[in-house]
């Protein structure tokens, strides 16, 4: 497999969990309940949690370095909203913990990915 393979591979991996992750984000708020508190959280969890996915996309076809590092920044910051919600909703017990652990762990195994893929992209910018 060459090199570029390899980079498309990847690409495409990191595409495909971040569309999980957004499916997985609407079961979440599926689930929350019915009330001023869960319709506020859901609101801003459905739009924070499906985002990266979409911008990380806009990403794939980036008109400079620049502006790559611009949507994985969006991206990024979409994620730790994302988590941020997600913890409320833990913290809060609005839902059960097994659904939400895993969850979490993939927003931040994600977030990781997103912050070492901008430093990276930030350190080649430079040379």
């Amino acid at each position: 497999m060459s090199k570029d393979d390899v980079q498309a591979k990847r690409e495409f991996d990191l595409e495909a969990r971040l569309i999980d992750f957004a499916v997985r984000i609407i079961n979440v708020v599926e689930s929350l309940p019915n009330t001023r508190a869960g319709n506020h959280i859901a609101g801003q969890l459905v739009r924070s949690g499906t985002s990266p996915a979409s911008n990380y996309g806009e990403a794939q076809s980036a008109e400079s370095r620049n502006d790559f590092v611009h949507k994985m920044k969006i991206a990024l910051k979409e994620l730790r909203e994302t988590r941020v919600w997600l913890l409320v909703i833990q913290r809060k017990g609005m839902l059960k913990p097994p659904l939400l652990s895993e969850v979490i762990g993939e927003c931040q195994e994600l977030t990781a990915i997103f912050a070492t893929s901008i430093k990276t992209a930030e350190k080649n910018k430079q040379k």
